[in-house]
């Protein structure tokens, strides 16, 4: 349900583990310096490669894409923007418990710092690259609510040269209906259906090549040093933290229950504190939202999308589409499973869970440590035995990885 550590990192938990050993921090048990290292920045590795946009490390492109992804007119009523709800001062959301474009949708907006290393996107891993992300809500009737066709026109309309000096020429677009896509209105989707073949063909190239562009802007959303990172790395090196890295008694405290008798850090782990994967925590539904079965949907749309690895709008050789090619497609464990976001900065940006279930850590923490059932599937989560300090200590280190 996730993917592997690489060599490398695996490589620099051990590297940070020796380095921990005969230093000052005799607050931790050796596993413990280990772990805290194997959380913090100075082990993020280095940005992976996306084979499957072949731009995605071309500054133009990103250039494009940062320009597009701010630009309103990104939706056929001129109001939202991939920033309306990706708030460049809010750690790239909107404090929102559902994300707010045309309409309102039926889950929470995702912050984006670190998020082109993860393997799968959305909160429930519905597609499988950055650039195919990036496409899904401006088709989607409660975000932007465009089409392709629609958003062809707009680039060759308002940036045809640079398009063109970074992708190449683009179509004759002259007998393209000014709005039709596969999720369009009626009236759209049958202008979309009435297109030739190779004529929705050029459309969707150039729908997949705004979406690389966006992807490579995105790519240099990166996590900001917290205090946790300075408190590690003096960790690391045997020394006193400075007045900016050092840690309460409490902090240390919960930093100790995150990654031991809390077992938080059994899914918010690695230095993005996220492990990538899907898991039922059992959280609750949202009245009046429909069911909202996360993983156990998604597999079967990834493996569908036209603009997946595998596609033929995809620059990836079949063989670099591991993490498509190994899905894992029939297991009960998908049901209600959902991403772990990232706790970077988590403290600042309530509400949590998919659909914003809870106002507060303190109701965060509660669930987890009463472990209630899952409406459908089942929970991954065991009671927990924590005292109202314990819980107070563990929203302390929490607040330092958003400082």
């Amino acid at each position: 349900m996730g993917h592997r550590p690489s060599a490398w990192y695996s490589a620099a938990i051990l590297a940070s583990a020796l380095a921990f050993a005969g230093c000052g921090g005799e607050d931790f048990s050796e596993a413990e310096k280990a772990a805290i290292a194997s959380l913090s920045l100075a082990f993020l590795p280095p940005l992976p490669t996306d084979p499957s946009n072949k731009y995605a490390d071309d500054p133009a492109a990103a250039a494009l894409g940062a320009t597009l992804f701010f630009d309103q007119r990104m939706s056929p009523d001129g109001v939202v923007a991939c920033g309306t709800c990706h708030l460049i001062d809010r750690q790239f959301q909107d404090d929102l418990p559902l994300g707010r474009g045309v309409g309102v949708g039926n889950r929470r907006t995702m912050p984006l710092a670190g998020v082109a290393w993860g393997p799968w996107f959305f909160w429930d891993g519905r597609r499988d690259s950055l650039w195919a992300q990036a496409l899904t809500p401006l088709e989607d009737r409660r975000e932007h609510a465009g089409t392709r066709a629609f958003y062809a026109h707009f680039i060759a309309d308002n940036f045809a040269e640079r398009y063109e000096r970074i992708f190449g020429k683009l179509p004759d677009l002259s007998g393209v209906p000014p709005s039709a896509g596969p999720f369009g209105t009626e009236a759209e989707q049958s202008a979309w259906n009435a297109m030739p073949t190779d004529q929705q063909d050029e459309v969707n190239r150039v729908f997949a090549n705004l979406g690389k562009a966006i992807a490579a802007f995105e790519r240099s959303i990166v996590p900001e040093e917290t205090r946790f990172d300075r408190f590690a790395k003096a960790l690391a090196a045997g020394k006193e933290p400075q007045s900016d890295a050092a840690f309460s008694s409490e902090e240390i405290a919960g930093l100790k229950l995150f990654i031991g008798k809390a077992a938080c850090a059994t899914c918010h782990t690695g230095p993005r504190l996220t492990d990538d994967s899907f898991h039922n925590t059992g959280v609750p539904p949202v009245e009046g939202l429909s069911e909202d079965l996360g993983r156990e949907t998604a597999v079967a749309e990834v493996v569908a999308d036209p603009f997946n690895c595998f596609g033929r709008y995809s620059d990836a050789l079949p063989e670099s589409c591991g993490e498509l090619r190994f899905v894992v497609r029939d297991d009960p464990r998908l049901t209600r499973a959902f991403k772990p976001p990232s706790l970077r900065g988590a403290a600042t940006r309530p509400p949590y869970m998919h659909a914003g279930q809870f106002k507060t850590l303190d109701a965060v923490i509660d669930h987890y440590a009463r472990a209630p059932a899952a409406v459908s599937g089942e929970t991954e989560l065991h009671p927990l035995s924590l005292s109202e300090r314990e819980r107070q200590q563990l929203i302390a280190f929490l607040n330092t990885l958003a400082n």
